[in-house]
């Protein structure tokens, strides 16, 4: 039987996240979040009935056309019209994983009742998470600043029975899933659709994945880093803990604890050196892997505060009986935050890339091009190009996108964020990380092979014994692509435990 995690005014964490992702909860709104929903309802529909002033988006239109008001009768149909205009989605599909976070990180939202939406709508959004029904959704369309409108739109489009929809393994129209389900259109009452739309749940959803995966990543290039360590037989002196609680980085101190951990009792460790000083880019894996998870550390509080937080427009405040138009939509704490990261993390694959140059380049009695007989095989020569190839993508895709911004809507949304064009590329990025760590790990694992009988630490050891019933000694020239691919479809299945990646 499946668990159920209760949406309400809880802390949600990446820890709980990751929680109801890899156990498949199911949602369910808690009696407090029930509340909270129905009370801002009723207020916004008794504040409408009595009141013919105009209020932003409820009885107005949108953007520049803030100052027409829109008759109640019209109402239901203005929010209609909104989430249509808006679902202006085009390029890339969204990965599925980061549809289903947008899901979750909206229902959160709208759960605090400041929004003055229908139970009748958030409960229609938990339908569609719990039976993996997931909006078709288009990865450009973003400013980031009115909400991440065109994709929150592609994602309430299904509630109108409307746009597409995965289901089952198939791309089907919405509506007919939901003749499927047995289940209603929803007609969106006055602010719904702007409650829908505005909102930062686009960039939030891919922030938290790409955290995520950066937690692990960012894990994996100590542990590679370690391998490689020994596979160019390095000094161990650099990591001892004197040298860093003289300049402690919290980030920078973990790392070296981490690679002792990691080559604990190796035997190449232990063994004399013959080099006196080993290249930056092994001496200095604790200042740079440390720099990296410093930044994780602080964009993982930001999007802490932002999933824990209330972001479209206006916010409705019944206790003191107020409805203020504000601008918790707009995606710049995100923004900074999400280039922050993809420079942080396009840094881990810089260094791995480094580390792999030095493998190959025939230094400490290691074969040129980690191969026997090198000149009829080329053996490691072209991975190390198709890292390189990826870290001068990184680079060009770590240009910040927040930097950036273009008036919109009549120049009444003169200031964007860009966030959702930062978020994008940071996935990319981190996508590319892991790519360059499976080289790396590719190139250390084959080094090492070369050092027998010597051996790393046990630790390492049995890391490696079962990658290399995924990935064999290189003997002679093969089809490396099928290693590379192997060795990263290796690293997507290691679990890290919970207590290492947020510890």
């Amino acid at each position: 039987m499946q668990e159920t995690h209760y949406i309400s005014s809880e802390i949600l964490d990446l820890a709980t996240i990751k929680d109801i992702i890899e156990n498949n909860k199911l949602l369910e709104l808690s009696e407090e979040a029930h509340l909270n929903i129905k009370k801002s309802r009723e207020y916004l529909f008794q504040k409408l009935k009595d009141n013919e002033k105009p209020i932003y988006g409820i009885n107005t239109g949108f953007g520049s056309l803030c100052n027409v008001k829109i008759s109640a009768e019209n109402l239901s149909k203005l929010q209609e019209n909104l989430v249509m205009s808006h679902a202006c989605g085009t390029g890339e599909l969204v990965p599925k994983p980061i549809i289903k976070l947008m899901l979750l990180l909206k229902i959160q939202s709208l759960s605090y009742g400041y929004s003055g939406v229908q139970i009748e709508t958030v409960e229609r959004l938990i339908d569609f998470y719990n039976h993996d029904v997931l909006p078709v959704i288009y990865s450009q369309g973003s400013l980031g600043a009115s909400g991440d409108l065109a994709p929150l739109a592609h994602l309430s489009l299904p509630l109108l029975g409307k746009g597409e929809v995965y289901f089952e393994g198939e791309r089907l129209s919405s509506e007919k899933v939901l003749k499927k389900f047995n289940w209603d259109t929803i007609t969106l009452q006055a602010k719904e659709g702007l409650a829908l739309l505005n909102g930062t749940q686009f960039m939030s959803a891919f922030g938290v994945y790409c955290l995520l995966k950066s937690y692990k990543l960012s894990y994996l290039a100590d542990l590679i880093g370690s391998v490689s360590i020994d596979a160019f037989d390095c000094n161990m002196s650099p990591y001892n803990s004197l040298v860093h609680l003289v300049r402690p980085h919290r980030g920078q101190v973990k790392t070296a604890e981490q690679i002792l951990e990691f080559l604990q009792d190796s035997e190449l460790g232990l063994s004399e050196k013959k080099n006196v000083q080993d290249p930056y880019s092994f001496r200095c894996i604790p200042q740079v892997h440390g720099a990296t998870k410093d930044t994780i550390h602080f964009v993982h509080k930001t999007f802490k505060t932002e999933i824990n937080s209330v972001t479209d427009n206006p916010n409705i405040f019944v206790n003191e009986d107020i409805i203020i138009s504000g601008g918790n939509f707009h995606g710049q704490p995100l923004a900074l935050a999400l280039d922050y990261l993809s420079i942080a993390m396009a840094e881990l694959g810089n260094i791995s890339e480094r580390r792999t140059y030095q493998l190959v380049s025939g230094l400490r009695e290691l074969p040129a091009f980690l191969v026997d007989n090198p000149g009829l095989n080329s053996g490691f020569m072209i991975p190390q190009y198709t890292a390189a190839s990826i870290v001068s993508q990184n680079k060009q895709l770590a240009t910040p996108a927040s930097v950036d911004s273009i008036v919109s809507s009549n120049g009444q949304e003169d200031h964007v964020s860009m966030g959702a064009n930062g978020a994008t590329k940071c996935l990319r990025i981190i996508e590319n990380v892991e790519t360059i760590l499976a080289i790396e790990l590719m190139n250390a694992s084959q080094a090492l092979k070369f050092r027998e009988p010597k051996k790393s630490s046990p630790f390492v050891e049995s890391f490696l014994k079962p990658y290399r019933s995924v990935v064999s000694f290189i003997e002679n020239d093969r089809v490396l692509s099928e290693d590379i691919h192997a060795s990263i479809a290796f690293l997507q299945t290691l679990d890290v435990d919970r207590e290492i990646l947020f510890g």
